[in-house]
């Protein structure tokens, strides 16, 4: 499974990384995601994945399988 994220879209809403800070971080200038962990690979971080692509405001999270 791998986490992909569209620059693009990001509103910088920094729920991705509330719900997971290992994974994810915030661009100082704008905000935007950064993707810390794009593999996840437990099923804690697998499910921590899925809640960061869910609460996505700008729905820029997705995941591949």
């Amino acid at each position: 499974m791998r986490i992909i994220a569209q620059q693009d879209r990001c509103v910088g809403a920094g729920q991705c990384v509330l719900v997971d800070p290992e994974a994810f971080d915030q661009n100082d200038d704008d905000g935007t995601v950064i993707v810390l962990r794009p593999d996840p690979r437990t099923d804690a971080e697998i499910g921590r994945a899925r809640e960061a692509v869910n609460v996505c405001p700008g729905r820029t999270l997705s995941l591949e399988p």
